[in-house]
């Protein structure tokens, strides 16, 4: 059932408390750039128990990083994905003011997260996101292209453990599930890569998988609805790809 699903879009916004964007080195555009487009449109309204979008940019403090994830990609990032410095020479916040932002910015976020999975009912958690349809420079694949959907439980290409990485997040056979539904709805898939699956999905894929459950990280490709250059998604395609992505993500075999 739907209501046992929780939908996490922890990088769906651009805003900036304007006491940091004056921090900033970046432009407005290049802040925007951050953000993960479409997800809001495309996981916000699904009909499922609980939706969790980001407040803030995750240049402000990045939800899916563990709470002690410090330095350049940390949660309180020193560069953006392109390679370009996030701050002015000498702004970037010392560690009292990393501490003030995970406390204000990244904590209250992280609880409400933590009740809703703690509700027995929850059995699966999506954790949504978008990328680019080429790498960027820092990216693990840079200049590569990229299939239409990233599907990530900390595993292998298969969905199965990795040495050295931990437990996955999701079944290997539920991964399968997931590949299998959305290449039938017409999407290209990769399992676990280039990303993994952050820690979101890990973190709390341990919870859920103890009781049954799973989670498992979801990156749509920005090509399938933003037009070349655009910083706004296509609302037709938008809305094209929504009815698909609901069907699959909704669906009542992930809960039974």
């Amino acid at each position: 059932m739907a209501n046992s699903i929780i939908i996490t879009i922890p990088h769906c916004s651009a805003r900036v408390p304007g006491e940091i964007r004056e921090q900033m080195a970046l432009s407005d555009a290049e802040i925007q750039d951050a953000e993960d487009f479409g997800t809001a449109e495309i996981f916000g309204a699904m009909p499922v128990k609980t939706i969790l979008p980001a407040e803030w940019s995750r240049l402000v403090a990045d939800l899916n990083r563990a709470p002690d994830s410090r330095g350049p990609k940390g949660i309180v990032a020193e560069t953006d994905y392109r390679g370009r410095p996030v701050y002015r020479p000498g702004r970037y916040p010392d560690a009292v003011a990393v501490e003030e932002r995970i406390r204000q910015y990244y904590n209250p976020w992280h609880e409400k997260l933590a009740r809703a999975i703690s509700d027995p009912d929850v059995k699966c958690l999506f954790d949504c996101h978008s990328l680019n349809g080429t790498a960027p420079a820092d990216a693990p694949d840079a200049g590569e292209k990229r299939k239409d959907i990233i599907i990530s439980n900390n595993g292998d290409t298969r969905g199965r453990p990795r040495p050295g990485r931990g437990p996955v997040s999701c079944p290997a056979e539920t991964m399968d599930q997931i590949r299998s539904a959305l290449e039938a709805a017409g999407f290209s898939v990769a399992v676990n890569n280039p990303y993994q699956g952050g820690y979101i999905t890990v973190h709390y894929g341990k919870q859920l998988m103890a009781r049954g459950g799973f989670a498992v990280q979801i990156e749509m490709n920005q090509d399938l609805y933003m037009p070349p250059g655009a910083l706004s998604p296509n609302p037709i395609k938008l809305t094209e790809i929504t009815k698909k992505i609901e069907k699959t993500v909704t669906s009542d075999r992930w809960t039974r």
